[in-house]
């Protein structure tokens, strides 16, 4: 392989569960990124007006980030994380099962916050895992895992788009004017934004003719067997009732000669045993109780504030890019056609996606911190340009295709270097988790507001700023780094700068 035998030894030591953890985040890719293309049909299911229906993306999205705040509460024992891993993804697939049946917008918006709340889970609590078995090689890995949620992101809107109404789904008078419109509309709807489509009458009476619920089956039946790979991993762990007497098979001579080879010269020692009860890795209201303050630098907070602000701008970046960059074109002054700037938010992700791949052996080569510098370096020049060629249609494309790239591999790189400096104490993942969903939730909604009230050139002009201002906080993390106290034999054990003793056998703990 491309990386070194103690990480290959380690990896097929947890291969399992490593597995496992990565098709649970393709469940989660799966379901974030079905809504959008699907819901004017969802609309004439549901017989709602467009201003009605974008409340399900708001019950989604806010859900999504209480399920990632509580996803925490289950990392107490591995058999919490994964009978919660399990739970989520069969809930998942359930909801895909469930959403053909929703008839009313109230239904359905309320069958979406359960979704919403399976992904936060999903979202927080298999980070958590891959940091918690991999620790220092977890960078590769955290890529990886980032890659599958882009690559179900992807596939669900292929899935859905041969069983997208081609006209107006609700056959009444007026549907002959509307339908002209149908593909701009799709385009244009965005979480609670459906303002500068007010103009459209779209019927909400009359027969409905759409055949959208094959797409959410189809998607339920790809999705089945990630929770079963999670049982799997519970019947193999012994965590399923009844199966629970036996105990881990242990490392071979070889096997454990190599892992515990100490991957850098700044590796903690691997002789020392782990904690009994290690401290972190938390809920987001466990990290907040003052118990977990007392001993604390000021650095230990600012490490904690300043990675996840920076991951409140770049998420948040991907939020607002993602759902304006089509609206943004349509208008004046590039005033593209809508076939054109329909690809705009597929190339985005699509890149995304390509980025994550890209990063996973690079991540092998390059450290956590240079690899978050050239992201937030990249995506600063990128709209830099893109406001300088704001007339040019081409520059578009690639500075679209651009931004994907170097913000594609952000949220593990910060997520791997983060709790690399905090030595895998403190609330790191939760914290992070939790600071990017807000972002994507708050910027998203705060950059529609300002778009409908100075025009869509200011789109950019606040892309500039939030990539302004993570490169900013990015600054202040690594001027935290350098005076966040080094590791010391002589620490109080309860002290939260102290760092985590890591198993370097790599050894799946229950």
């Amino acid at each position: 392989m491309w990386w070194d035998e103690r990480v290959s030894a380690r990896f097929r030591r947890n291969l399992q569960p490593t597995l496992t953890y990565w098709s649970v985040f393709f469940s989660f890719g799966l379901c974030i990124a079905f809504l959008g293309p699907t819901l004017l049909d969802l609309r004439c299911q549901t017989q709602s007006s467009l201003s009605q229906i974008t409340w399900v993306f708001f019950s989604q999205q806010f859900c999504l980030l209480l399920g990632s705040c509580l996803g925490g509460v289950f990392k107490r024992t591995l058999a919490q994380s994964l009978f919660a891993l399990f739970a989520s993804s069969l809930a998942i697939s359930l909801v895909f099962a469930i959403i053909p049946l929703c008839h009313n917008v109230v239904v359905l918006a309320v069958v979406m916050a359960v979704a919403g709340l399976a992904m936060g889970c999903i979202d927080t609590i298999s980070n958590m895992q891959l940091v918690k078995i991999y620790q220092k090689d977890s960078a590769i890995f955290l890529q990886a895992l980032h890659f599958f949620v882009g690559f179900g992101a992807l596939l669900s809107p292929l899935i859905a788009d041969p069983f997208l109404s081609d006209t107006n789904c609700i056959l009444s008078n007026s549907t002959a004017n509307a339908s002209s419109n149908l593909p701009h509309i799709r385009k244009s709807l965005v979480p609670h934004h459906p303002g500068n489509l007010s103009h459209y009458d779209l019927p909400m009476k009359g027969m409905v003719v759409t055949r959208v619920s094959y797409a959410f089956w189809i998607m339920a039946l790809i999705n089945l067997p990630v929770p079963i790979a999670v049982f799997f991993l519970l019947y193999k762990e012994r965590m399923v009732p009844c199966f629970n007497s036996s105990s881990h098979p242990l490392l071979s001579a070889d096997e454990l000669a190599m892992e515990t080879q100490p991957a850098e010269k700044d590796d903690l020692p691997t002789a020392v045993q782990r904690p009994h009860a290690a401290r972190g890795h938390d809920d987001l209201f466990s990290c907040c109780q003052s118990k977990n303050f007392r001993g604390a630098s000021y650095t230990y907070f600012a490490v904690h504030i300043t990675g996840a602000l920076v991951l409140f701008m770049t998420d948040g970046i991907v939020g607002e890019y993602s759902g304006f960059i089509y609206s943004y074109a349509v208008e004046e002054p590039l005033s593209v056609v809508h076939k054109v700037a329909g690809y705009l938010p597929s190339l985005f992700w699509g890149f995304i996606t390509l980025g994550r791949l890209i990063s996973i052996p690079v991540s092998y080569r390059m450290k956590p911190a240079t690899m978050v510098f050239i992201n937030v370096v990249g995506v600063l020049i990128t709209f830099l340009l893109l406001l300088i060629f704001s007339y040019s249609v081409v520059f578009l494309f690639v500075g679209t295709a651009s931004l994907g790239l170097f913000l594609s591999s952000t949220f593990p790189s910060m997520l791997a270097y983060t709790e690399d400096i905090l030595q895998y104490k403190g609330c790191a993942t939760t914290v992070l988790v939790t600071g990017a969903g807000i972002g994507e939730m708050v910027l998203q909604l705060l950059v529609g507001s300002i778009i409908h009230d100075q025009g869509s050139y200011s789109f950019l002009v606040c892309g500039m700023i939030f990539g302004g201002l993570a490169f900013t906080f990015y600054a202040f993390l690594l001027f935290f780094h350098r005076m966040y106290p080094k590791p010391s034999s002589d620490m109080d054990d309860a002290s939260p700068d102290k760092p985590a003793v890591m198993d370097d056998t790599g050894q799946y703990q229950r």
